[in-house]
């Protein structure tokens, strides 16, 4: 929000809350090989965490999009384009994360940055349910998540909900709006899971740092693998 770009800075949000898995939006530089030109891998190495990335377009010469990053090994990934029409190139990341001493296997994790525009993330959200496609009840635990640019009930919302379970946290704390970060009034920030996982607690996470940091406020949801 002072208009600095600090990977840093967003590190030390990210160590804040300490997560197993991180999805990132809007990140630049993703292909750049010098570490301070390079946000995702900066802030990867600054955590220790694996990552991957999801380039949706060139932004000054270097790969812009979405990237995971994860406390265990990331055994797969995959970009799947979620562009209409002329408009800008949109993307979910989707990548299989290993799961040590579990009977699960892997966790599958959706990254997804929808458009602004209402007839773009109409065509986009029935994208999604293709690309995410499957039985919800199916034994891989699975979440989706990112910003959607949807801050009323839309049809992604809709089409999501009917199929999926929804870790809001205005049903438990009041409030989800995170953008802009200063002084949240709109709620584009979503997580969505299917029923290999047990929501244990969502937040919308406020500090100092993280209102300085970036323009969106995080959503922190914690899960209970179901054995």
């Amino acid at each position: 929000m002072d208009r600095r770009v600090r990977p840093k800075r967003i590190a030390d949000v990210l160590r804040e809350i300490n997560a197993d898995v991180v999805t990132l939006q809007e990140v630049v530089g993703m292909d750049e090989a010098a570490r301070e030109h390079n946000q995702v891998a900066a802030i990867a190495e600054d955590l220790e965490l694996d990552f991957r990335t999801g380039e949706n377009r060139r932004l000054r010469g270097s790969a812009y999009g979405n990237a995971v990053l994860s406390r265990w090994p990331i055994a797969s990934d995959r970009n799947h384009d979620l562009t209409w029409r002329m408009y800008e190139p949109r993307g979910c990341l989707d990548v299989r994360i290993s799961l040590p001493n579990s009977a699960k296997t892997a966790l599958q994790v959706f990254n997804v940055h929808l458009g602004t525009g209402y007839f773009e993330r109409r065509y986009q959200g029935h994208r999604l349910l293709e690309v995410i496609a499957g039985d919800p009840n199916t034994p891989t635990p699975k979440i989706i998540l990112g910003d959607f640019n949807e801050w009323t009930r839309g049809l992604t919302t809709r089409l999501l909900s009917r199929h999926w379970n929804s870790a809001e946290p205005e049903a438990r704390l009041g409030r989800a709006r995170t953008y802009p970060g200063v002084f949240p009034l709109l709620h584009l920030d979503h997580v969505y899971y299917n029923s290999a996982l047990t929501l244990k607690s969502v937040l919308v996470h406020r500090t100092r740092l993280a209102l300085a940091a970036s323009d969106h406020l995080p959503i922190v949801a914690e899960f209970i693998l179901d054995s």
